[in-house]
């Protein structure tokens, strides 16, 4: 089972791998998508994929900045509109700030765990919260246009 599938990461694991399937699913989204997959947009996702933690977009602004080059808070934001547009990066709205998309090899409608003392975020693509959501919703006579499932908690590794 790989960390993605487990919820959070175990501690000590091989980040570099996430960050390599993550860049290599991008592509592939992008391919199939037909879209570019920029300098400056591949740049935005290895930063918020570089980290377990949600990132807000002016701390992607400063991490891009101390490449070398300035970079205004529009070329930030354009970069994740895309980003979020491809399925490739969330926005957490609890926190005003980003993650990227583990599953995004494939069609899901996303939960997210948010550790409250790290801020580590664990994401899942739990079939049955989105069925229940969407049933109990049109049982209510509403119509879902979007599911967006913010829990937080303490986890594991904080609750030892």
């Amino acid at each position: 089972m790989t960390a993605a599938q487990q919820g959070f990461p175990e501690r000590g694991h091989d980040h570099a791998a996430c960050l390599l399937q993550i860049l290599s699913n991008a592509e592939a989204v992008c391919q199939q998508h037909k879209v570019r997959l920029t300098p400056q947009r591949r740049q935005v996702l290895e930063i918020v994929a570089g980290s377990h933690s949600p990132l807000g977009a002016y701390d992607i602004l400063e991490q891009m900045d101390s490449s070398g080059r300035r970079s205004a808070p529009i070329t930030v934001y354009r970069a994740l509109d895309f980003l979020i547009e491809q399925g490739l990066v969330h926005r957490l709205t609890s926190l005003n700030a980003f993650t990227a998309c583990v599953h995004s090899d494939s069609e899901h409608i996303a939960q997210f765990l948010i550790c409250r003392a790290c801020r580590t975020v664990a994401e899942l693509k739990s079939s049955r919260v989105a069925q229940t959501i969407q049933q109990d919703a049109e049982h209510a006579g509403f119509a879902v246009a979007q599911q967006a499932v913010e829990v937080t908690g303490i986890c594991r590794d904080c609750g030892v």
